[in-house]
């Protein structure tokens, strides 16, 4: 095993990346889509064996002070032995002195809370999708039930919250 990264976004097997993705259950895109996510996107991380990819990163930014990262996922074989924490890692360091946030899936949340990720408890979200796909992401707990609400969340839409005059 001769695992490199590599941030270029020349000369990609976009269907590989594809296969990650969807295998993954992180995209259903094919390669041309891929292509046009991953070289829209700010930074790229890939993550190769040989000439073979096997995993993938991505971020946006405005490159000053705003990020996200999207898309960490490794193919099974190569998952479980720390590319994932070099990959994210390297990301980190891509986009440092940046602000940054990701979405993952709840068995995730531990992972990318030792790279001091903290868990936001007012982020908003619009999903684009079937009524099956957002089902299905409120059953695995990527989204809190409809209407739901912390106990401290006792202010309502249409009154004012002096500290934020």
């Amino acid at each position: 095993m001769e695992i490199y990264f590599s941030t270029s976004k020349e000369n990609v097997n976009w269907h590989e990346v594809a296969e990650i993705l969807n295998d993954a259950g992180l995209s259903e895109l094919d390669g041309k889509g891929q292509e046009l996510v991953f070289k829209n996107s700010y930074v790229i991380v890939l993550a190769y064996d040989g000439e073979k990819i096997v995993g993938c990163g991505r971020a946006i930014s405005d490159g000053v002070c705003q990020a996200a990262i999207y898309n960490i996922a490794f193919r099974p074989e190569y998952r479980g032995i720390g590319l994932g924490s070099q990959l994210v890692e390297y990301l980190l360091e891509l986009l440092n002195g940046q602000s940054i946030i990701l979405y993952t899936n709840p068995p995730g949340v531990s992972f990318y809370e030792r790279f001091g990720f903290s868990r936001a408890k007012t982020a908003m979200c619009i999903y684009d999708g079937s009524k099956e796909k957002l089902d299905m992401m409120r059953e695995h707990g990527f989204l809190l039930p409809k209407g739901y609400r912390f106990t401290d969340e006792n202010v309502g839409a249409h009154e004012r919250i002096p500290e934020y005059e």
